[in-house]
């Protein structure tokens, strides 16, 4: 996992319908005003590689430095806080520049992935949440190349689910989802991305991601978790404790159905040629 260390981490908050309800976070985003009722909340860091010149980054937490990727295991706070799996899908983008501003960004890369968050009311900042240290985040070893980001092309076949195995029992803790469930999907997520990263300005629980990438002396790529799906009934009500195993599938509907990624979840049996899995031991 130490590839990713020099990648830029961002996150999308609200692009899957409910999700901010289940994590009861709507509330934090009253303010916050979007293009359309469907449209995403905003854009956060989960990690900013190699800062350079940390006077340019007055907003950002220092423990945003701290490379939190594992493909393992995830590390839960020492603190005494409530941690929940946040299961989603994750893009590799190819970052373009044009007198330093972001000019392009162009999708190569999707897997599985998993932005624990820290259950906390008041936070400051979605991204006081999201990275708390090493191992607190999760992305899969298995990804596929993205052959076009439009419709027809290779992520429209492609499903993702969660599960969490406790004391040796299976539990469903994301529901089963198409990926073009998510609300914004194809050129229309990507151009949002782009015009959030250069507008996103300090407000509410926001941060300047632009100010972030000029710190960081604006990385070639990033990893970008396109949003977090919805709980099960379990998984909603359901936080993680050290001995559990958290597992997220994202998987083409035409060569498997859910019972069998479910059966393969039930026996740690996984085809990681046509699945991208993200099985992680909670210590």
């Amino acid at each position: 996992m130490a590839k990713y260390k020099k990648f830029l981490g961002f996150g999308i908050a609200g692009n899957f319908a409910l999700h901010l309800d289940q994590a009861g976070e709507a509330e934090e985003f009253k303010d916050i005003m979007t293009a359309d009722e469907a449209a995403p909340k905003g854009m956060f860091a989960f990690f900013l590689p190699s800062v350079q010149n940390p006077q340019v980054m007055l907003h950002a937490k220092k423990i945003l430095t701290t490379y939190p990727i594992s493909a393992e295991y995830i590390k839960l706070p020492k603190e005494d806080v409530n941690v929940q799996a946040e299961a989603e899908v994750a893009i590799i983008f190819d970052m373009k520049y044009t007198a330093g501003r972001l000019s392009s960004i162009t999708p190569k890369y999707f897997g599985a992935y998993n932005d624990y968050s820290i259950r906390i009311a008041g936070a400051a900042k979605i991204s006081d949440k999201k990275n708390w240290g090493e191992n607190s985040k999760g992305f899969s070893n298995y990804i596929f190349v993205i052959d076009k980001f439009e419709a027809g092309g290779i992520m429209d076949n492609y499903s993702i689910c969660s599960f969490l195995r406790r004391e040796g029992k299976i539990h469903a803790y994301g529901e089963d989802v198409e990926l073009t469930g998510y609300s914004y999907f194809h050129e229309k997520l990507t151009d949002w991305i782009l015009n959030q990263i250069t507008t996103q300005e300090d407000f509410g629980p926001l941060e300047p991601l632009s100010e972030y990438i000029e710190a960081c002396e604006y990385p070639a790529e990033a990893i970008v978790s396109i949003g977090a799906t919805r709980y099960t009934e379990y998984g909603e009500k359901t936080f993680l404790k050290a001995g559990d195993e958290s597992i997220v599938i994202v998987y083409d509907r035409r060569k498997f159905t859910y019972e069998d990624i479910l059966k393969s979840a039930k026996i740690s049996h996984y085809d990681y040629k046509n699945m991208s899995v993200l099985a992680q031991k909670i210590t």
